[in-house]
């Protein structure tokens, strides 16, 4: 990650190039100008419309070409914040697209999901490692949006065997979609093109892919 001192140089450095590019360009088109004024037939001078219009193209040119530095400039502040943001993160909980259950302070086991609709019935089956349902939570009639939840294990249930969950959504004999949500903690954070975040259970994960911050 760049100092903010190498930044500045950098930039420094780049807007001076950027500048140093623009004057010669407007060096060469006035030496074009004038050497076209200078040979041109005096029974057919160049217009006044004309030169202008050359004078504004060159100066049009000139702008982007700032605008564009300036932009780029812009983009490797930006990307060095949002690095400094994401390294921040690290050791804290995200919410997350997933399926394993987490424990809380008090130790009870949590998940969520976002339901794409109303539904009159939402229940939440938790799954063994093996992918064996042994337990069901009844939710009931939930709205549309995001939703937790805690499992307390019914009698007689094992809860070391809960890793994951399931749920299962509908609306009179239509099935509501359900994304489930899953709390887990940034072990790293890796910045290129985009920031990616290093999940303990889910892995790399880009950062836009955060719902939520613990």
């Amino acid at each position: 990650m760049l100092s903010p001192i190498d930044a500045a140089s950098r930039a420094g450095t780049a807007g001076t190039t950027a500048s140093r590019q623009d004057a010669d360009a407007q060096d060469r088109f006035l030496k074009l100008l004038v050497a076209q004024m200078k040979n041109q037939d005096p029974l057919n001078p160049l217009d006044n419309a004309q030169v202008t219009s050359q004078m504004a193209q060159i100066q049009t040119v000139s702008g982007i070409e700032r605008l564009n530095t300036t932009v780029e400039s812009l983009s490797g502040h930006f990307a060095q914040l949002q690095a400094l943001q994401g390294a921040s993160l690290v050791g804290r909980d995200v919410v997350v697209e997933g399926n394993v259950l987490s424990a809380n302070d008090e130790g009870l086991m949590q998940g969520g999901f976002d339901l794409a609709s109303p539904a009159d019935g939402v229940q939440v089956e938790v799954l063994s490692r093996a992918g064996v349902v042994i337990d069901t939570i009844d939710l009931g009639a939930q709205g549309g949006g995001r939703h937790g939840f805690e499992w307390v294990p019914a009698a007689g249930v094992d809860a070391t065997l809960g890793e994951r969950f399931r749920v299962v959504a509908n609306s009179g004999a239509t099935a509501v979609a359900a994304t489930p949500l899953m709390r887990d903690r940034v072990d790293a954070v890796s910045a290129g093109d985009t920031l990616t975040l290093e999940l303990r259970h889910a892995g790399s994960v880009p950062y836009a892919a955060v719902k939520a911050f613990n």
